[in-house]
């Protein structure tokens, strides 16, 4: 896709791998905003429906692409490289903002010095459409250890804060966005919270934390020691089952 010379208030990266279904609700709420966004969708190489609907955004979307990537963190990364604003964010395109979600973060974010800021969000069940609030709260490096106290979809980043700790792990697959809360509230003046729900995390069944928990508890864990130094217990207890029974097994009966 040609890319656009207008100039742009926030940059908003969208991953996307057969969210067909989604997409569009997602893109919706990125342009209900009163700002102007830069919209950079990066498309996978969707078997689905998606390239229909990309094509039907095509003439308010910066740049989109439709192939194969690295994977998710590669794919924000490189979505990232093209962004010309001061703030920037990524949101998943299953997920979508609340009206005055992007407003508010960054209202927040540009009458400070943060790195990035967060608000709340809300998990909506696909299946009933009912909505639960996500666990989030003010930051703190012990909470932060215990549990990932920001959720993604609710997240405004300074641009030159990305760009001062290398962007996302591509090494990473689940935790990805654990790992980056941890180096940006270690860069200017780290991470603050907005006490305001901001956006919404669409849960169904094909999300990659559903079909992947083991793997998402084995990067967490290592992120935590990584930035913390020690795992806290509760990482162990929370964990799924068959990471207990595995380890178990081989504390005690190999």
């Amino acid at each position: 896709m040609a890319i656009s010379k207008d100039k742009y208030d926030v940059s908003v990266i969208i991953p996307s791998f057969n969210q067909g279904q989604f997409i569009e609700d997602c893109l919706r709420s990125v342009f209900e905003t009163k700002l102007h966004p830069q919209v950079i969708v990066m498309d996978g190489g969707s078997t689905d429906n998606s390239l229909n609907i990309l094509k039907k955004w095509d003439r308010h979307l910066y740049y989109w692409q439709h192939q194969p990537d690295g994977g998710q963190a590669a794919a924000i990364n490189a979505g990232m490289r093209l962004a010309t604003t001061p703030y920037c964010c990524w949101i998943n395109s299953d997920d979508f903002y609340l009206n005055d979600g992007i407003e508010k973060l960054i209202n927040t974010i540009s009458c400070s010095n943060a790195a990035a800021v967060y608000g709340k969000v809300y998990d909506e069940f696909h299946h009933n459409k009912k909505r639960k609030a996500v666990w989030v709260e003010p930051f703190n490096f012990d909470r932060l250890a215990v549990r990932c106290i920001i959720s993604q979809p609710g997240v405004m980043i300074r641009r030159k804060s990305w760009e001062a700790v290398g962007g996302l792990d591509e090494n990473l697959h689940m935790a990805l966005d654990y790992d980056l809360w941890w180096k940006l509230s270690q860069v200017d003046d780290g991470m603050h919270f907005l006490d305001d729900f901001v956006a919404i995390n669409r849960v169904h069944a094909e999300t990659k934390t559903n079909l992947n928990r083991q793997l998402h508890y084995r990067e967490a864990m290592r992120v935590v020691k990584g930035y913390y130094g020690r795992v806290p217990l509760k990482w162990y207890w929370a964990q799924p089952w068959s990471i207990w029974m595995k380890y178990l097994k081989n504390r005690f009966w190999n």
